[in-house]
């Protein structure tokens, strides 16, 4: 049973799919008027997915799949992979609800059609369902199945405007770096493999030595790069071509969730080795500051929260290497619901001013629900008390000091930048502005009921897990997940407080000096906020690589293709000739050999007289023959 709840939006998608694009099913779902009937399937499969894994979870359910006499795939719920199980299709639901109606269907000039979006529908289906095998995968092949359906279907969800300028090339981008950090995982389970002669996640156990450093460091790499940790991060900015309802998703809960996951999933496994720690300490404090000063530079909405994404995954990165990895679990689903939460609301603000530069937006007066809404996860991405990051976000700093006290206080100076970038994301885009009063008509169509709904139940979900702060709310789910909290400490929680304050002051004297005109954007500040640089030094890495290949690609050409050409040009000499004078000459070698072979015939026929005595006579030469080759050699 457990294999339904992949199978199921698996096997959904394609027909959805099928559905709005042929037959009859096309005025069903492939037409403007059949978004409500699209939107009910959509969310329907995401719903029927989200009973079947809370089912799962309470029945304990499991599953294989033999596939040879050494590979077996395995599936299973573990308490981390219930809850990511719960969450994917949760929030997937919703993201539904939203693209039905803030989307359409691309057309061929890379204009909307304004038909239903099937596709997009059917794609964010299929998304679901491979992030649902990833998380309940219990073996390295099941999950490596998992991982490139992941990241098959994010190709496919960025390029889906692929008729625009830019779109099939940014979805490469982010394919080809996930890519390469992909090969680690098939490293790790090729370690795993020699080590203990199983795939298994269970006999990871027995993995020691050098395999052991080779597994964790190829499984470090992947989640590395599938969750935009430094140097991996600018993919995520290369993947903002993508819809809006696709960031929300990608960013919330499936492909960057996915590198989180593996770390918190094999975290016994991988804490084995000594360095673990530290490095993931490292890649995630680095990420967490270079992402919340990038997303304070930033002034496009969506790669602002990108940025943002790499920074609070980062600190899920820091909770793991301290030794934390249920504070990290929590962080991830009290994140996925905010994160979710603005990236819908950047896209009504998009639709209505035609733009995500954050300094055309200010649409505070003209949608106070929709202001409202996004507020409360603006306040949370800030780690405002009591909103529900600020407790898991409070978690992450506590569990970084004990591992040093100035590691806590650099946790907290990368919250006080989340404080910072969350003030100016919610000032910017839904401050008070020139687009005040209801008299003014948006030079956009606006959004609709139902994508207003859908953030607001994303905006109550973050308001329901505030109750973390509630007394004892916090450990009874702690017990029920077999989480260890790590023990706070006063001066923690004041500093972290202090900072946040901070970063809120900061970000509201940001914002009037960009309304003002005062902050223009620099060269300088325009490279620190594209990720210091990185993609214009990755795209001179390229280039000289791909000069490089030109010039062995010449070399080839001018050199070894030399020599193959000569030895063409003598082949089709030797033909010519052959054509020419060859023909008689090997006509007349022919008929000399049928003549020699005949006279040899004839002469050998001549000894068969069929008298005795001649046969006699000729064995007897044989042997004198014989004997005199005999002597000569024992005379030599």
């Amino acid at each position: 049973m457990l294999w339904s709840i992949p199978l199921l939006p698996l096997l959904a998608a394609p027909v959805m799919y099928w559905l709005g694009k042929h037959g009859f099913g096309k005025h069903w779902f492939g037409k403007h008027s059949g978004r409500p009937l699209l939107s009910l399937a959509g969310v329907g499969v995401a719903i029927v997915t989200l009973m079947l894994a809370v089912l799962a979870v309470l029945g304990d359910w499991s599953g294989a799949y033999r596939w040879s006499s050494q590979i077996v795939l395995l599936i299973g719920v573990t308490p981390v992979s219930a809850v990511f199980a719960i969450v994917v299709p949760l929030i997937a639901a919703l993201i539904v609800l939203y693209s039905t109606s803030h989307e359409s269907e691309p057309g061929g000039d890379g204009a909307t059609t304004g038909q239903a979006p099937v596709r997009l529908i059917a794609l964010l289906t299929a998304f679901v369902g491979a992030m649902e095998l990833l998380v309940l995968a219990e073996d390295l092949v099941t999950l490596l199945i998992a991982w490139e359906l992941v990241g098959a279907c994010s190709w496919a969800l960025i390029a889906h405007e692929w008729q625009k300028a830019g779109n099939l090339r940014d979805a490469a981008c982010a394919f080809l770096v996930t890519r390469f950090g992909d090969l680690g995982l098939y490293i790790a389970a090729a370690a795993a493999y020699a080590g203990t002669g199983s795939f298994a996640f269970a006999d990871l156990t027995q993995l020691d030595g050098w395999l052991l450093d080779v597994f964790v460091a190829g499984a470090v790499l992947a989640a590395a790069a599938k969750s935009a940790q430094v140097p991996f991060s600018p993919w995520l900015f290369a993947a903002m071509s993508g819809p809006t309802p696709v960031s929300a998703l990608l960013h919330a809960a499936t492909m960057v969730a996915a590198g989180i996951y593996l770390v918190i999933r094999l975290h016994a496994e991988m804490s084995a080795v000594a360095w673990f720690g530290p490095v993931a300490i490292a890649l995630g404090l680095a990420t967490a500051l270079a992402g919340g000063v990038v997303a304070d530079l930033q002034g496009h909405a969506k790669k602002l929260l990108a940025a943002s994404t790499s920074a609070q995954y980062g600190l899920m990165w820091l909770a793991v290497g301290a030794g934390f990895p249920g504070v990290a679990l929590v962080h991830f689903v009290t994140h996925a619901f905010m994160k979710a939460a603005l990236f819908l609301a950047a896209g009504i603000a998009e639709r209505h001013v035609g733009s995500y530069s954050l300094t055309a937006m200010r649409l505070g007066r003209l949608l106070p629900g929709i202001t409202a809404a996004t507020l409360v996860a603006s306040l949370a991405l800030a780690g405002v008390v009591p909103l529900s990051a600020a407790w898991s976000k409070e978690e992450i700093i506590t569990a970084a000091g004990h591992q040093a006290s100035w590691l806590a206080v650099v946790a907290a100076i990368a919250g006080g930048l989340s404080a910072l970038y969350a003030t100016r994301f919610q000032l910017l885009a839904f401050g008070r502005g020139p687009h005040g009063g209801t008299s003014t008509a948006p030079p956009q169509p606006g959004h609709t009921r139902m994508e207003a709904i859908a953030l607001y139940l994303l905006s109550a979900a973050t308001l329901v897990l505030s109750l973390l702060w509630w007394p004892g709310v916090g450990t009874r789910l702690a017990d029920l997940l077999s989480v260890d909290l790590p023990q706070s400490k006063p001066w923690e929680l004041i500093v972290s407080l202090l900072l946040v304050a901070s970063g809120i002051v900061l970000g509201v004297w940001a914002v009037r000096r960009e309304v003002s005109g005062s902050g223009r954007q620099s060269a300088r500040r325009t490279e620190l906020a594209d990720w210091f640089g990185l993609p214009t030094l990755a795209e001179r890495g390229v280039s000289a690589v791909m000069a490089f290949s030109h010039g062995l690609a010449r070399f080839d050409d001018r050199v070894v293709d030399a020599g193959i050409h000569a030895s063409a040009r003598f082949g089709a000499w030797l033909a010519k000739m052959g054509d020419r004078r060859g023909e008689g000459v090997l006509d007349g070698a022919t008929s000399q050999l049928a003549k020699g072979i005949d006279w040899v015939g004839q002469s050998a026929r001549q000894a068969h007289t069929g008298q005795t005595h001649h046969y006699y006579t000729g064995i007897a030469a044989g042997l004198a023959a014989i004997l005199i080759i005999l002597g000569i050699g024992a005379l030599l």
